[in-house]
């Protein structure tokens, strides 16, 4: 996953995967993902970004470990 922020228009991009979007579905306003024709997630795209969350969280990770070896086994 790869997260862009571009301050000039305060808005956020999580890139899930490396494949190339043909859609868009708007969540809500200001909220979308974008899919492909097979409906898999490509990204997530947040229009006011700073409005709608911290946006230290946004460059900051964590994950469950727990979840992660469970998936492993």
């Amino acid at each position: 996953m790869k997260i862009y922020y571009d301050k000039d228009v305060d808005a956020a991009y999580l890139r899930l995967s490396d494949d190339i979007p043909t859609g868009v579905i708007e969540v809500k306003e200001g909220l979308n993902i974008d899919t492909t024709d097979k409906n898999e997630i490509v990204g997530i795209e947040i229009l006011d970004a700073s409005k709608k969350f911290s946006l230290k969280s946004l460059f900051s990770c964590e994950y469950n470990e727990d979840y992660l070896l469970d998936k492993a086994n």
